[in-house]
């Protein structure tokens, strides 16, 4: 998938018609999940090149949907979509974008704990995050299974990036809890259709991704975090050392996503400045100048 490219004017007359002014539970209608998202009965989504899009660049956005954080996917529809389209196209850190989006929730107690929309260039994103189910989860378990986005990316997913340009996507996690360390065996089974021996760590799931994509988390300021911070990078940095972000302002999710890119992409001055304003602690923490080695 992947096929025509976004267009601003496309997108102003789709949000004027079916986005703006309305509630969350109107952009969002699904009351369970639609078995053309539900992971375990995808055999692969890939990101191909095309004559739109003739050196695709795969870009995975997966977002927390348990409680509070439906506000994540509302914002990508709202806003974030867009906007990521327009500053990717704009300042070309990379070239024709696909973004595919994630729903994450808590394989533990949600029947929904995964979805996963097509890779697409053009409003077809929209479109399809808009038919995810927002279940509004999660558990008393001090975490959510964002590993299961890492799994699926590394063992479900292919993308001429890498297959013929030797380049790797992007895979952000979004969301404010700790991450629960990996996904256990019968996980695997019932919720990514994936036979295995064993379950997998959450250094393994991160490393099956790292395979094809520059990887990343981005705390955001919800409840969870706003009270348990250190816990909650203490959680990620165990298995994704010195590639967590922390966001204060979840509408400038848009902007946190391609300013990183163009840091991994060489375009460290611009992305930098971006990310200062953005962002008071990553350019302390966090290697810039070796992003892109890793």
């Amino acid at each position: 998938m992947g096929h025509g490219n976004w267009s601003a004017r496309d997108w102003e007359a789709y949000a004027a018609r079916s986005v703006h002014g309305r509630s969350r539970s109107e952009l969002f209608g699904a009351r369970g999940m639609d078995a053309s998202y539900d992971p375990a009965r995808i055999g692969m989504r890939e990101s191909r090149d095309s004559a739109d899009n003739p050196d695709s660049t795969p870009i995975i956005i997966g977002v927390d949907v348990t409680g509070s954080m439906g506000m994540l996917a509302e914002e990508l529809v709202v806003r974030g979509l867009n906007e990521t389209f327009t500053m990717l196209m704009d300042r070309r850190p990379v070239s024709d974008p696909h973004v595919m989006a994630m729903a994450i929730g808590d394989a533990y107690c949600d029947r929904a704990p995964l979805q996963v929309t097509q890779f697409e260039a053009d409003l077809r994103i929209v479109e399809q995050l808009r038919q995810l189910w927002l279940e509004g989860g999660g558990g008393g378990n001090d975490g959510e299974s964002y590993c299961l986005a890492h799994v699926f990316a590394g063992l479900k997913t292919e993308h001429d990036a890498m297959e013929k340009h030797r380049r790797k996507g992007f895979l952000f996690t979004v969301g404010d809890e700790p991450v629960l360390d990996g996904v256990e065996r019968d996980q695997l089974a019932r919720v990514l259709g994936i036979d295995a021996r064993r379950g997998v760590s959450g250094r393994e799931a991160v490393k099956l991704a790292s395979a094809g994509y520059e990887v990343f988390h981005i705390i955001v300021d919800g409840s969870y975090a706003a009270r348990n911070m250190r816990k909650v990078r203490a959680s990620w940095e165990a298995i994704l050392p010195e590639r967590v972000l922390h966001l204060k302002h979840p509408a400038r999710l848009a902007e946190t996503i391609v300013a990183t890119i163009e840091l991994v992409s060489g375009r460290p001055a611009r992305a930098a400045s971006s990310l200062a304003t953005l962002l008071p602690e990553p350019l302390r923490r966090l290697p810039w100048a070796g992003l892109g080695r890793i």
